[in-house]
């Protein structure tokens, strides 16, 4: 044999003895299970291995075309609604949902019956709920076609849903039918914090959402969405053009989401001029102004009977509306940063204004929406229009819904927090229904940053400051991110939705990634996704393929998991007692949740030095040594120097030398 044979076999023999002896008793453990894939997801034609939509990905479509009537004696809503669905799925529909959510509105909806006897934010009215009568459906052969031939259908309302069975099915890839039904409710005086009215000393305002029947979404990934509305849960909507009729007393003033197209008939000519005014001017303009309020003379065409207010919305998921004859009404002009211009408006009650107020709610609306714009998509809507009234905050698209009582950084925090919305799920069409972090969370986290640039951080932000939320991260009750909204407890969806998933987002793009790889793939994401509907995976993907990293083990931890984070030092040791010829130093992670480590070691001589290791520390086990080449002897080593992990012990981040030892 030859002789490199037999080291060979020695040296096999030997490890053969060492492992024997080290694992007779237990094997050893680690941390694999931390880092490995958190789901075991195949990519698809629909939606790839990167994150982005593949190449047959496909969406449905649903157009709609309104006609409404205000009754403010009886304080009732009645319309007519067509909706054209298109079906550009493989698959035969032989039915279709929609979502009734005035439904809610009722004595025995489920989402009243699972409201808590002590209330919270989604109580509402239960005298409401839709009245439906008429219900038609035309086959229709294109988008464009006019009404098509009669379709034999029968209708099944369960709580806030409605299924259409047709007797003639959708045909795939490009099927459409024509919805037609007649509703009528009653308006809800508090709807959940999401819509309502309010009695101001000027008139009441009606803040109209979640105000028509709309269709479900038919996805690939699990079919229908029939999820009920229960008041926490969110929404999920297709996207379409919209074209709707508003028709209110004749001295009401309407706003609504997308392009007011019929202004010559409701605006007076002094309006029509202060109008265009607004949309060439970067400070505010009244439309009406503060002492005009009332007196429809000045601000109403007509002094007798209605007016019917018509809006356009392309390529949208919803359209909400507002309406009162007490309102103060002003704009300014937003600027884009590819040239283009759309308009910031702002209507509220007279005991609303004031500068300390809604005086700045356009100023506020206007940074907002720039300042969103510049760092991470340009804003797609003809305006953008906040209103105050009994909701004390709420989003649609290109239109938000904000406490009449608001001031000051209270005011600013909900107007940049609905109207950053536009972005998460109104371009980005997330599921709210299920992943209320994909909105919410995102939507704060995007918050920080206009609010640290706003008016040079006027009102600043918090959301650095992670180690904040300890008290949560250690509560026993505390809940996943992953939590569905109609499950989590009350008192936790402010950091299940909102605030744990914005400080994930700011720990991967401060901490793990930094701000150049992270802000590539934030908007990649938002690229990929505007009006479609992406899911966690999908977000997980195009992270970790657009910033070239293996995210799992933060994924597991911090959002689907109720992991902490504690890392120590454990004990700093100078090779054969000299200082000067290094130290091996030991830090530990002690509970489950793991991160990249910071170590900044402080000497006598006066040098401080930062270690940065990566996460990978902590792969083989939870200890890890590494060589600091001092020069001088130790007298300090901190973990996590600058207090940017949510470290729940901050005790055992620090090692301090004896006295005696550093004067030896």
């Amino acid at each position: 044999m030859k002789q490199s044979k037999i080291v060979f076999w020695l040296l096999a023999i030997v490890a053969c003895s060492f492992f024997s002896n080290t694992y007779a008793q237990d094997a050893f453990e680690n941390n694999q299970p931390i880092f490995s894939p958190l789901f075991s997801w195949q990519a698809n034609p629909y939606r790839t291995a990167s994150g982005a939509p593949g190449e047959s990905y496909w969406q449905n479509r649903a157009d709609y075309e309104i006609h409404v009537s205000l009754d403010e004696q009886e304080k009732t809503l009645t319309g007519k609604i067509a909706i054209t669905y298109t079906n550009n799925s493989p698959h035969t529909l032989d039915f279709v949902w929609l979502q009734l959510d005035q439904n809610k509105f009722t004595p025995e909806s489920r989402g009243t019956l699972t409201m808590p006897v002590n209330g919270g934010r989604w109580v509402g009215d239960t005298q409401g709920g839709y009245q439906i009568d008429s219900l038609q459906v035309y086959k229709k052969t294109a988008r464009e076609a006019s009404k098509g031939a009669l379709i034999a259908s029968d209708e099944v309302i369960s709580d806030t849903r409605m299924q259409v069975r047709l007797q003639e099915p959708i045909a795939p890839k490009g099927g459409a039918v024509l919805i037609e039904m007649n509703f009528k409710y009653k308006i809800p005086e508090y709807g959940a914090d999401r819509m309502g009215r309010l009695e101001s000393k000027a008139g009441w305002i009606y803040q109209l959402a979640q105000w028509y029947p709309r269709m479900a979404v038919y996805d690939d990934v699990k079919g229908w969405n029939i999820e009920p509305y229960m008041g926490a849960g969110e929404f999920y909507l297709e996207y379409g053009d919209f074209d709707y009729h508003i028709t209110v007393p004749y001295d009401h003033i309407v706003v609504g989401s997308g392009e007011l197209v019929n202004k010559e008939e409701v605006l007076t000519k002094e309006l029509l001029k202060r109008y265009e005014q607004a949309q060439q001017s970067g400070e505010r303009v009244y439309l009406v102004k503060p002492d005009e309020v009332g007196k429809t003379k000045k601000t109403r065409p007509v002094q007798e009977g209605t007016l019917t207010w018509n809006f356009k919305m392309e390529n949208s998921r919803d359209v909400a509306w507002a309406s009162s004859k007490g309102f103060i009404w002003d704009a300014a002009k937003i600027n884009l940063p590819s040239g283009d211009d759309c308009l910031a408006m702002s209507v509220y009650p007279p005991e609303s204004d004031g500068r300390d107020a809604w005086g700045r709610s356009t100023e506020y609306t206007k940074a907002s929406i720039e300042l969103n714009s510049e760092m991470w998509y340009e804003y797609p809507y003809p305006v953008a229009v906040n209103v105050a009234g009994i909701v004390g905050g709420m989003e649609y698209p290109g239109l938000s819904f904000c406490s009449w009582r608001s001031k000051k950084g209270s005011l600013w925090g909900v107007t940049d927090h609905e109207f950053g919305h536009n972005w998460f799920p109104m371009i980005v069409g997330s599921n709210e229904r299920l992943y209320p972090w994909m909105d919410e969370g995102f939507n704060t986290f995007i918050n920080h940053y206009t609010s640290v640039k706003f008016n040079n951080g006027e009102y600043g932000s918090n959301l650095d400051n992670v180690r904040s939320m300890n008290f949560y991260l250690t509560n026993p009750g505390r809940e996943s991110i992953s939590t569905y909204p109609d499950v989590t407890q009350m008192y936790n969806l402010g950091y299940t939705a909102y605030y744990k998933p914005a400080v994930g987002l700011w720990l991967l793009r401060e901490v793990i990634l930094g701000p150049e790889r992270f802000d590539y793939a934030f908007r990649a994401y938002i690229k990929n996704w505007a009006y479609k509907h992406p899911t966690p995976i999908d977000f997980f993907h195009t992270i970790e393929n657009t910033a070239g990293e293996e995210l799992d083990w933060f994924w597991r931890g911090w959002f689907y998991a109720n992991w902490n984070l504690d890392q120590a030092v454990e004990k700093v040791e100078y090779i054969e007692d000299a200082p000067e010829k290094g130290a091996m130093i030991t830090i530990s992670n002690q509970q489950k949740m793991v991160m990249p480590a910071e170590v900044e070691i402080k000497e006598s001589n006066g040098e401080s030095k930062r270690v940065k290791l990566p996460v990978e520390i902590w792969q083989r086990g939870d200890v890890w040594t590494f060589q600091h080449n001092s020069t001088s002897e130790i007298i300090s080593v901190e973990l996590d120097p600058d207090k940017v992990l949510p470290d729940i012990n901050d005790k055992n981040n620090t090692w301090q030398a004896e006295e005696e030892e550093v004067n030896d």
